[in-house]
């Protein structure tokens, strides 16, 4: 958790770096010059609200993520850090999914080539009965479990039990499926949360963004695209964000989904396997 939020970390990081890096470089190279024209004349006017004059790196770069941050309203840069963090959350949660699943899988094999290559199932009982760190062998244990508790009593099993026996090693195995199944999805609620509601968060901020424009606009009784852009690219800007939070969550969500739904799959199947050889195996040591 923590290396895949450290990760998360440096990729943001880096996203900032990059642009912040190159515009200090361009506001060192590029000339001041004196504005003229109708730039001159408006000079004395108040700055717009969330809507400041760009700076000289702007003029030279286009487009900059940290200097539109910083001249965006409070309430716009309050959005745009929930978004960053939301992301940043959903990232480290990604990152926690992939390596536990891609772990579970290779578990799984490993098991399952150890199950059928002949080993006795009391051998199996030993091996992973110390170690048991994965749904697949869960569940065989808790099978097994209660098909040994079968033999326990000091009438030894009759036939007449067998239909109890049975029933108890299918609900031994089901549950442990379902209480695995639950840990293998924790998170990911959190995940379709944040996919679904940052398009909105950011919409809030774009609508927030451009409330301040056009109030500016009223007061300074100017609509020159100069007076309105930079106030509304900061608006925009949060709805980008809210982009960028959201479709990397739903697309890792569904594929989450997808893949946990096979797991699952691939363990009822097993179980079914499991509990029909235990199943044979109670028929003949109660015909004996």
């Amino acid at each position: 958790m923590i290396k895949s939020l450290a990760a998360a970390v440096l990729i943001l990081a880096a996203v900032f770096a990059v642009p912040l890096a190159s515009s200090q470089a361009l506001a060192q190279n590029a000339p001041l010059a004196a504005p003229t024209g109708p730039a001159a004349q408006t000079q004395g006017l108040a700055p717009l609200p969330g809507a400041a004059a760009a700076p000289a790196e702007d003029a030279a770069g286009g487009f900059n993520i940290v200097s539109t941050f910083l001249r965006a309203d409070h309430v716009v840069q309050a959005v745009m850090i929930l978004l960053l963090l939301a992301s940043l959350w959903s990232w480290t949660i990604i990152f926690n999914k992939l390596v536990a699943l891609s772990n579970l899988k290779r578990k799984a094999r490993k098991f399952e080539k150890l199950f059928w290559s002949g080993q006795s199932l009391d051998e199996l009982y030993q091996q992973f009965g110390a170690r048991n760190d994965h749904p697949l062998s869960a569940m065989f244990l808790a099978g097994l479990r209660e098909w040994r508790r079968a033999f326990e009593g000091s009438g030894g099993l009759r036939e007449s039990l067998l239909p109890s026996v049975k029933e108890r090693i299918d609900k031994a195995m089901s549950v442990t499926i379902l209480r695995e199944t639950d840990g293998i999805e924790r998170q990911l609620g959190m995940l379709a949360t944040i996919g679904s509601v940052s398009p909105f968060v950011g919409l809030f901020g774009t609508v927030w963004g451009i409330m301040n424009s056009f109030s500016a606009i009223a007061a300074r009784h100017d609509t020159t695209l100069a007076v309105v852009a930079p106030g509304i690219a900061e608006a925009l800007f949060a709805t980008a964000l809210g982009l960028l939070a959201a479709i990397p969550a739903v697309i890792f969500y569904n594929r989450f989904v997808a893949e946990i739904g096979r797991y699952v799959n691939s363990l009822d199947a097993f179980a079914d396997e499991f509990s029909a050889i235990l199943s044979r195996q109670l028929d003949e040591k109660a015909s004996r």
